[in-house]
């Protein structure tokens, strides 16, 4: 199932329109903007879970998630693991901040923790953003920016995850020295934007060059009308947290994941 149709199925759980207030977007409206910028190949759902085809993107879009706050029993988690297995995917679950009561049934499982992600949001209404030069926005991305991805870990299957993302999306990249020096993701769902991958190159580190990328986006984020600039980042990354709140950042949420010990 193709993500559209899977949002169209919760539509009448998650009213869009009443989410776009001048409210912080709550815990279900930011995981749907995760979704919707940074999306599984597929997506199905049995009951409150649902499972994410990932094609070797990494834990976002291969986690299932369970979509209720009191834990699953038994017979479904055993089911569960099934549908991953059966799916070539580690048996792997990511777990919303509220979610104690999966986070516990899953421990007592054996599953352990993995990658604790802080969750980021900046509010862009009437906010006054640094002017910028040598900073452009285009999609597709340039095979110049794919290096400096490719040099960072991020390879062909997460460029098809912003392939897949939903439609008002751009790269962004920042110039020196007449070179390409950092490049990032950004898409917008409803009045969230949200930034992904964005990677400096190793030459060009500690020179404020990844800053710059990220205002940029901001603006791009602004002028497509986004309420709210957003992002995610493992608690561990001392160095991306440092930058994120020193940009005006503030922890909104969290989440992290389970993965069965015999898959981690």
């Amino acid at each position: 199932m193709p993500l559209q149709k899977w949002r169209a199925l919760f539509h009448t759980a998650f009213d869009m329109g009443a989410a776009c207030s001048d409210m912080l977007p709550d815990e279900g409206r930011l995981f749907m903007a995760l979704d919707a910028t940074w999306p599984a190949r597929t997506y199905q759902t049995d009951g409150l879970l649902t499972f994410r085809e990932g094609a070797g993107g990494g834990s976002r879009v291969s986690a299932a998630s369970w979509d209720g706050q009191d834990a699953p029993d038994e017979a479904t988690l055993n089911k569960a693991e099934a549908r991953m297995q059966a799916m070539g995917q580690p048996r792997l679950f990511i777990i919303r901040e509220s979610q104690s009561a999966l986070d516990a049934a899953l421990g007592a499982r054996g599953y352990q923790i993995k990658d604790p992600v802080w969750f980021y949001a900046m509010d862009l209404r009437g906010r006054d953003l640094p002017a910028l030069s040598e900073c452009f926005a285009l999609w597709p991305p340039l095979a110049a920016q794919a290096a400096i991805w490719a040099d960072g870990g991020i390879g062909p299957v997460r460029l098809d995850v912003m392939s897949r993302a939903c439609a008002s999306k751009t790269t962004v990249f920042a110039r020196q020295q007449d070179r390409i020096a950092a490049t990032g993701f950004i898409a917008c769902d409803g009045d969230i934007a949200m930034l992904h991958a964005v990677e400096t190159a190793q030459s060009a580190r500690r020179q404020g060059v990844g800053r710059r990328v990220m205002w940029h986006m901001a603006h791009w984020a602004q002028a497509e009308g986004a309420n709210w600039l957003t992002l995610v980042t493992t608690k561990a990354n001392q160095a991306a947290n440092g930058l994120y709140q020193s940009m005006g950042f503030e922890v909104v949420s969290a989440y992290h994941y389970r993965i069965h010990p015999e898959d981690a």
